[in-house]
């Protein structure tokens, strides 16, 4: 379930472009600046005026660091945009809640496309490889987030070979604060955020959830059939490691499919199910994933069904981004309202 926790002076930069009074350390970005992003070499001569983003967690980075007047048009949407910035998204165009063209994105003119995933703008990209882009001299930035310690190669959600940490959210935000030369807001966004997880944390620091099992639901493309569930290395493990917990699912995969029938093996003393508003699949519905639980023969024999020890997170806070923190504060006041935890 989304937690908007921003503060009400990130709020305000989003709408207002405000400037925050940042670390004494933090330098003016010094053009020509070049970066090395996602095996790919990106050199930029000024601040770009005109961004468009495909992907809910570049975006929202982009409003919280107060750069929303820069944006020219989204796309990629999992949930609606978090509450403090409602009033600047409204000014963007949307070019698709799912994937957006090559034309519609350059019809923008824009001065810099980032992407949430490497499926979108990479070697395979579906709306463009990043020569395309190069070509018609429009530079593009990955987040870090989806190619650093994980492999796209063999498409689909891709292999995590190295565990998601949010250190690679903060290089995502730092390299925006380099990139668009607002250093000062980035590294104040960075403090809020790890301040925010370290709250969390301590905050069940006296449950005894250290290797509680949990399994994390995604959705699946029948109620009945296997289910998409968090792999072990991705943002939901994250999660889970930063808590205490463990993931019962063990393969590298980002959202591997498995049968019910091993999910019931594993018998997870806590199920985590996944809120969104897409509706690709059946199980995209979280009434009918809570349903499902309720009343099949072997999901309802789970101890985590049978204790009623069910959380409902947001979609946002399963993507690599600012929500990532608000899963790990979703998740830790749920372990510690499911007191005591065995």
């Amino acid at each position: 379930m989304r937690v908007p926790s921003r503060t009400p002076l990130l709020a305000l930069a989003a709408v207002f472009g405000l400037a925050f009074a940042g670390p004494a350390s933090a330098e003016p970005t010094r053009y020509p600046l070049t970066l090395e992003n996602c095996r790919e070499t990106v050199t930029f001569s000024a601040p770009p005026k005109r961004v468009v983003s495909i992907g809910q967690t570049q975006t929202e980075i982009l409003y919280a660091l107060g750069l929303g007047d820069r944006v020219v048009g989204t796309a990629v949407w999992f949930s609606p945009v978090a509450k403090p910035y409602e009033a600047v998204n409204a000014k963007v165009k949307r070019l698709a809640d799912n994937d957006p063209s090559f034309e519609a994105v350059l019809a923008q003119e824009p001065e810099l496309v980032t992407a949430m995933f490497e499926w979108h703008i990479g070697p395979n990209g579906i709306v463009g490889k990043r020569e395309q882009f190069a070509k018609v001299k429009v530079p593009t930035y990955v987040s870090p987030t989806d190619c650093v310690g994980k492999d796209n190669s063999g498409g689909g959600d891709g292999v995590r070979t190295k565990m998601f940490t949010m250190d690679l959210v903060y290089q995502n935000i730092r390299e925006f604060g380099q990139i668009f030369d607002v250093s000062d807001r980035a590294e104040k966004l960075v403090a809020e955020l790890k301040a925010r997880e370290e709250k969390a944390v301590e905050a069940v620091a006296n449950l005894k959830a250290k290797d509680l099992s949990v399994a994390v639901w995604f959705s699946s493309k029948d109620l009945k059939g296997d289910a998409f569930m968090a792999g072990r290395n991705g943002v939901p493990a994250y999660i889970l490691s930063k808590l205490g917990a463990r993931n019962v699912i063990t393969t590298n995969e980002e959202w591997p499919l498995v049968g019910w029938e091993s999910i019931a093996a594993a018998n997870p003393a806590v199920i985590v199910a996944v809120k969104m508003d897409r509706r690709r699949f059946p199980a995209d519905d979280i009434e009918k994933k809570l349903e499902f639980l309720r009343t099949d023969p072997v999901a309802s024999k789970l101890d985590a069904v049978k204790n009623g020890r069910i959380v409902v997170m947001d979609v946002g806070a399963t993507r690599a981004g600012i929500d990532t923190v608000d899963g790990i504060e979703t998740l830790a006041r749920s372990l510690a309202g499911f007191r005591p935890v065995n």
